[in-house]
């Protein structure tokens, strides 16, 4: 029963971020145009990739809405690269998780955390590398681009109106952007997240039901504490903002500043929802590039961390006061209740189609 209840928690508590990371690629999808990511987020190279990483920090998105919002900038022509680097920096990071460090846990944190999460979704869209793989779609020389009928004008002016001067026509075409956008997040980005999204979100339930929170505080600090906490965080969900009150209370427990970074870093962007993903959009080799490198740099920050602390005299102050609630309980509930309502939708359309496959 536990399990359930701690379930539907989780699933509650991702409901809104869920929801506003598929808003959010359908737009992308639909209002980007496709040079703007080519041009931007579309090519190789360490640029781009730090760009993909500049862009996502800010973004208050967690570890289930960056999901998403991530398949939306892939598949609008994103690289690889520049896609694991905006899919590790913006669960790890954000304006809001940046704001709740400062209170909870005081200045150098609040700092070192969103510098930390910056180089790690750097490092890691290095590592997984080039697109070599990927189709390239270019058009041929003799292929005619599409115009709108804005750009279809002549030298001489004619009396009759052109489809840019009707203002109906133009409002339809946004509404019908809209609902293009909307549709796009509800079906085809849905159901290729769902089934990793409920994967991940049980094997959270498992490590919150059945991990004592007692398990973390024993090791203290030191490598094994950080090895410890990465073991736990992989299968668990969790986002930046969420993650900062039990970071808080891992502090006051005797757990090392440089084991909770590690915690606020590994937590948001190794949970086995993502990583289903990444092996789905960028193949299984970029998992272990993804994985060395969020891993990786969250160590070394981890040990840089604690040495900052012992030999320069940084404070990092745990001020643990009423729980943080980030969205009140009725949004998620309404979120909730329709993303369910969603995900049936698109179960029973898959078990029509696959009736009338077998007859």
């Amino acid at each position: 029963m536990d399990l359930l209840n701690n379930f539907w928690q989780l699933f509650l508590l991702s409901a809104p971020w869920l929801m506003l990371g598929l808003l959010i690629a359908g737009f992308l999808n639909v209002y980007l145009p496709a040079n703007f990511l080519n041009n931007h987020l579309g090519k190789e190279g360490f640029l781009t990739t730090v760009k993909a990483a500049l862009i996502g920090a800010p973004m208050p998105l967690c570890s289930c809405g960056v999901i998403p919002a991530a398949i939306g900038l892939r598949r609008a022509g994103a690289s690889k690269g520049a896609t694991t680097a905006f899919l590790v920096s913006t669960p790890e990071t954000g304006v809001d998780s940046v704001s709740v460090s400062y209170v909870l846990l005081g200045p150098f944190m609040s700092i070192i955390r969103p510098i930390a999460a910056i180089c790690s979704a750097i490092v890691a869209g290095v590592l997984v590398g080039r697109d070599t793989d990927r189709l390239q779609t270019k058009p041929a020389a003799g292929a005619q681009t599409k115009t709108s009928c804005c750009a279809s004008k002549t030298a001489e002016p004619k009396v009759q109106t052109s489809c840019c001067d009707k203002p109906n026509k133009a409002l339809q075409s946004q509404w019908q952007k809209v609902q293009q956008a909307i549709s796009f997040s509800c079906n085809k980005l849905l159901s290729d997240t769902m089934v990793w999204l409920m994967i991940g979100l049980f094997f959270a339930a498992l490590v919150q039901t059945y991990v004592p929170e007692s398990f973390l505080t024993q090791w203290g600090s030191g490598i094994v504490a950080m090895l410890v906490v990465i073991l736990i965080s992989i299968p668990m969900y969790i986002c930046a903002t969420a993650s900062t009150p039990i970071a808080a209370g891992l502090l006051l427990s005797g757990v090392s500043p440089g084991a909770v970074l590690v915690f606020m870093l590994a937590g948001p962007a190794t949970n086995i929802a993502t990583l289903g993903v990444v092996a789905n959009e960028l193949g299984k080799r970029a998992v272990f590039a993804y994985l060395t490198g969020v891993i990786g740099v969250a160590l070394i920050f981890g040990f840089l961390t604690d040495y900052l602390v012992t030999e320069f005299g940084f404070v990092v102050s745990p001020q643990l006061g009423e729980e943080h609630q980030v969205l009140p309980y009725w949004l998620s509930f309404i979120c909730g209740v329709i993303l369910i309502a969603l995900i049936l939708r698109l179960v029973v359309i898959a078990l029509q189609a696959k009736r009338k496959v077998t007859c």
